[in-house]
């Protein structure tokens, strides 16, 4: 049978030919919407400008400067007056008192120095053998034998008030029988402080420094050489025995670049960490001129016994004091608020809700109240000037309201005008997928961050998710 259309000489419609070309159905229809829909999200997302968030951590606006400081103490050092084979006594590191025992000399390499120790004595050692016990570290062995000569020195300490040679039995605290004999106090072999000090077993060729005679070449740790003085073997008259430090007054020398000695140009006191141990002391500050170069001289007057073996030491000058919730200054936004007296603040006693209740007439030309619950996004306080009393300011956002609204105060019948403003720093908190305003205190910035206070009203806290680039967002923004 003939084609109507080429019998009537008309050409098939276009629809028919996308019929005959992509075979028209539900199916086509659906997969051409699916495609048009991701096309358009395809370019939403790469013209959309997106929003960064950040994660609020704690601490300072910057880390606080390290230096590497020359120890400069009063110390000597003491030389044999006799020659023989050495006995230690008193345990490196630690004070000795004037007339304390530090070493012996003796003929032979074993010494008979025995002494006897009342139940009391051993008791005392015995808990100072526990306690190194306890802070024992593998990595530092040789602390083991400083410990062995601090052990010999307290026997020694404890046994110079006797006068004679006895035999004496007595019980420990594990009910055991313990024989000792007692040494005599006037042993010629024994050498002794002349006055107290802390003992090292070590020399450095610093022992003559002062603050005053240093040179910049001192600070060279390169060419630092230190000489243990320890031995098991013989000394001779004359040989270096041990270091005594004899002041506890100490002072660090740090090299400052010029930007730093001006920094710190003002101060006279400075607070130190030390990060050997990471404890922190303060000390008296000042800068000196060393071979044209600018040095910080930190001076103390305790401590020393915990640094005595380090002539140098790496320190951490305790300078940014600020210390807060640190946050980029690209995401602080402001705000404006209505300022209302907390007063007027109060809850539903139906909903249990807080807010305000808002004053109004109804269409009889009646008084009437509606509460409206409303959030405080902030506070300040008050004290009034007649009675001294202390009140708040509350923050409440503007939508709740409008200008020449009057809320009432509950307890008195008190009514307000709000028409006051604030205008308030803050930041877009998304902890709960959407945006919601944090009053802000800012106590420190430098050109990229800021420190706020932890202790704002309503206000951030360690680990909040914020928005990194505020003004992408707004308070009506789900983000997701």
């Amino acid at each position: 049978m003939p084609d109507n259309n080429v019998r009537s000489g008309r050409t098939p419609g276009i629809l028919a030919k996308l019929r005959k070309i992509f075979g028209l159905n539900i199916g086509t229809v659906m997969f051409g919407a699916i495609l048009i829909y991701m096309i358009f999200s395809v370019i939403l997302y790469l013209t959309a400008s997106h929003m960064e968030s950040y994660q609020v951590p704690s601490g300072p606006l910057s880390m606080n400067e390290t230096y590497t400081g020359l120890a400069i103490m009063t110390e000597k050092v003491v030389q044999s007056d006799a020659g023989g084979y050495i006995t230690y006594y008193a345990r490196e590191g630690t004070k000795i008192n004037a007339n304390g025992a530090v070493y012996s000399l003796n003929t032979s390499k074993s010494a008979d120095n025995n002494a006897s120790l009342s139940k009391e004595e051993l008791s005392d050692i015995r808990s100072n053998m526990q306690s190194f016990s306890k802070g024992f570290d593998p990595s530092k062995f040789n602390s083991t034998y400083s410990f062995k000569y601090q052990l010999n020195g307290s026997i020694l300490q404890y046994a110079s008030d006797s006068s004679s040679v006895s035999t004496v039995t007595t019980t420990n605290e594990d009910g055991e029988e313990v024989t000792t004999t007692t040494a005599v106090s006037s042993d010629p072999n024994i050498r002794r402080a002349e006055t107290d000090g802390i003992v090292l077993y070590s020399k450095d060729g610093y022992e003559s420094k002062t603050v005053d005679n240093v040179s910049s070449a001192d600070f060279d740790q390169n060419s630092y050489q230190e000489t243990d003085l320890k031995t098991e073997g013989q000394v001779k008259s004359g040989d270096d025995i041990y270091t005594l430090i004899t002041d506890e007054r100490w002072s660090l020398l740090i090299p400052l670049s010029e930007k730093q000695a001006a920094n710190l140009k003002d101060r006279t006191s400075i607070r130190v960490k030390f990060l050997k141990d990471n404890l922190t002391q303060t000390g008296d500050f000042s800068i000196k001129e060393i071979d044209g170069s600018k040095y910080g001289q930190i001076d103390f007057n305790k401590g020393l016994i915990r640094y005595a073996s380090d002539r140098f030491l790496e320190i951490e000058l305790v300078t940014n004091n600020v210390t807060g919730l640190k946050i980029p200054l690209s995401s602080v936004a402001t705000k404006e608020f209505y300022a209302i007296p907390s007063k007027y603040f109060t809850t539903d006693k139906e909903t249990q809700q807080s807010g305000f209740m808002l004053s109004g007439r109804n269409k009889k030309g009646n008084s009437t109240t509606t509460f409206v619950k409303a959030g405080i996004y902030g506070r300040d306080e008050v004290t009034d000037e007649k009675t001294q009393k202390t009140s708040y300011i509350y923050y409440i956002d503007k939508s709740k309201f409008k200008e020449g609204d009057a809320i009432v105060n509950t307890d008195d019948g008190e009514k307000f005008v709000i028409g006051d403003t604030e205008v308030l720093e803050g930041v877009y908190c998304i902890n709960q997928g959407y945006a919601v305003f944090r009053r802000i205190e800012i106590l420190d910035e430098n050109e990229e961050y800021a420190v706020v206070s932890k202790e704002t009203y309503n206000g951030l806290v360690r680990y909040d998710r914020i928005v990194k680039n505020a003004d992408k967002v707004s308070e009506q923004d789900i983000l997701y």
